[in-house]
């Protein structure tokens, strides 16, 4: 069975606080009609500090499409490759173990993608087959692990890398006034991650099975629309409302397992903002100690879109309080409203063991 290992996370060096943000929106919004509440909500995220790729006068020049995908490109470079190489290590695997690279990023573009950059100079074999996914957003850390599960079960002797490499500071647009928008210029942040789904043998989350679930008619309540100034990102009032008709697919998924997904031993989950936690809490009837470890990455680094999953899976190797056999639940939420949701059991077999 395939085994999800411990996650390699990495924050770049710049640090913006919640103070600093709020003291931000009253500088550059202070006769924005709606600002009390712009700030009532940021005040409200449940975010302390996010890092960013470059100081925040950088980000807030905003110098033209082109020369943030340059950016992109640079950055992505620089900072991926340590994450991998420490993510390997965690699995005891060398690049040459690798049979799939899923890369996952919403926040810039490059084409070829970065996966073949990787290929060509980290070691990896000619044959490494490549999955870049570009448009699920928040939920595609959840997809990646769904699709190298899918691999591990085509291919049981397969080994498989997720890469999420998000830079939401890329994505800051200043003539984007709206309180959504304002919003969400508080919630996120920067980061790297990596993981490995070793095929046989492994320290982990054995996967166990997974499954996807898109609310029907909600395409357009988290989007971009493509400008000649970039990405801008598009948030509907009704997205934190989202657990309740999302909440019966997680049990669904639990079902198909014959398990009850209010009565899991962990919760690793996408967390968007505090009310989904909460909403999730109530609609799975489960304590709010259950996303203690996805309430600490959006404390400490905010929303990292699809790098959320990995780092609280992360937090939840670093308290090594998981047992053999216990059984847990992974999901990331994004555009679409699509939940990629995916079941499995702890396991601590040594490396190399089947």
């Amino acid at each position: 069975m395939a085994v999800l290992c411990k996650p390699a996370i990495a924050v770049p060096e710049y640090i913006i606080t919640r103070d600093d943000t709020l003291e931000l929106a009253r500088q550059l919004h202070y006769d924005h009609l709606q600002l009390k509440k712009v700030i009532r909500l940021i005040e409200h995220t449940g975010v302390v500090r996010r890092h960013l790729i470059q100081p925040i006068d950088k980000v807030l020049e905003h110098p033209g499409f082109e020369a943030r995908s340059a950016v992109y490109e640079e950055e992505s470079k620089a900072r991926v490759p340590d994450v991998v190489r420490r993510a390997l290590d965690q699995a005891e695997l060398e690049a040459r173990d690798i049979d799939l690279i899923v890369y996952v990023s919403c926040t810039g573009f490059m084409m070829p993608a970065l996966t073949a950059w990787l290929i060509n100079t980290m070691g990896f074999r000619s044959e490494t087959r490549q999955i870049p996914i570009a448009q699920l957003g928040c939920a595609a850390g959840g997809a990646a692990i769904n699709r190298a599960h899918d691999f591990c079960r085509a291919y049981p002797d397969a080994n498989v890398l997720l890469v999420a490499c998000e830079f939401c500071s890329l994505c800051y647009q200043p003539t984007d006034l709206e309180v959504g928008s304002l919003l969400s210029n508080g919630l996120f942040g920067d980061a790297v991650a990596a993981a490995v789904v070793r095929g046989k043998g492994g320290t982990g989350v054995r996967l166990e099975r997974n499954g996807s679930y898109l609310i029907p008619n909600t395409e357009d309540w988290i989007s971009y629309a493509i400008r000649s100034t970039g990405f801008h990102f598009q948030l509907d009032k009704r997205v934190p409302g989202t657990m309740e008709p999302l909440a019966p697919a997680l049990r669904a998924v639990a079902e198909q397992q014959h398990w009850n997904a209010g009565d899991l031993d962990f919760y690793i989950v996408h967390a968007g903002g505090p009310r989904i936690l909460d909403d999730l809490c109530r609609f799975l009837e489960v304590p709010p100690e259950a996303f203690r470890f996805s309430r600490a990455t959006l404390t400490e680094y905010g929303n990292i879109a699809s790098a959320v999953v990995l780092d609280a899976l992360a937090r939840m190797f670093d308290e090594a309080s998981a047992r053999d056999g216990q059984r847990g639940l992974l999901a990331g939420f994004g555009p679409g409203i699509t939940a990629e949701m995916a079941l499995g059991t702890w396991s601590s077999g040594p490396a190399g063991e089947g």
